[in-house]
């Protein structure tokens, strides 16, 4: 087993346990009310309204418990996450059958297969999470129509010091891979990037989130 792998169960181990953390005393209703909202401001920084996504075709890559398939009501849906079986049995807030129009699949955008395509694909604060970073990429690329869309949220290491420090030590347990934004958007192989929004500006991490559009050639 090679380090990244081995780095990347520890994280997956992590965010189950975060999850477990986080959401142990939000009530469920109120949780996924502010979360809704939440993926409204998020799309409409992007230059999205759920008008824009009726009836279209959308992967949702790594959607967690309360992804934002949870507000794609009027959209052909595909959910896919590794761990969505423990979210199915230790988390409340995930409730798959509260959402008729999503296809839910547990399993990593690495491997996964798909005969259909899709116009869009959401891969929001996940890409650092993966296992293959350049693979996942690859696979995305390979399950959207020419022309159709990519959305991506990433946290961005502002110092190389401390982006170098976090590779040699695993001290941010839930992301495996730590790149500066110029790195990451070097990894988009075969995408154009439209717009580039900083969400969060913090310390150590920006928080970014990219609309890119899959280029036919």
């Amino acid at each position: 087993m090679t380090n990244r792998s081995i780095r990347w169960g520890i994280a997956q181990k992590a965010e189950i346990n975060w999850w477990k953390r986080y959401l142990a005393t939000k009530p469920v209703g109120e949780y996924l009310q502010w979360k809704k909202n939440y993926w409204l401001d998020f799309l409409d920084k992007l230059g999205f309204s759920l008008n824009d996504l009726s009836g279209k075709k959308i992967l949702e890559v790594g959607c967690g418990p309360a992804g934002i398939f949870t507000i794609l009501t009027e959209s052909d849906v595909t959910a896919i996450d590794p761990l969505l079986e423990n979210y199915s049995s230790k988390i409340h807030h995930f409730n798959p059958s509260e959402y008729p129009n999503v296809n839910f699949q547990n399993g990593s955008i690495e491997e996964y297969i798909e005969s259909r395509s899709f116009d869009l694909v959401f891969c929001i604060n996940v890409i650092n999470h993966v296992r293959d970073i350049k693979g996942s990429i690859r696979n995305i690329r390979k399950v959207l129509d020419p022309g159709g869309e990519l959305v991506i949220s990433i946290d961005a290491h502002n110092y190389s010091i401390l982006k170098h420090l976090f590779r040699l030590t695993q001290l941010d347990i839930l992301h495996p891979h730590q790149f500066d934004i110029d790195e990451y958007q070097k990894m988009l192989h075969g995408f154009e990037t439209s717009k580039v929004e900083c969400l969060k500006d913090r310390f150590i991490f920006n928080y970014y989130a990219l609309r890119c559009k899959r280029v036919t050639s």
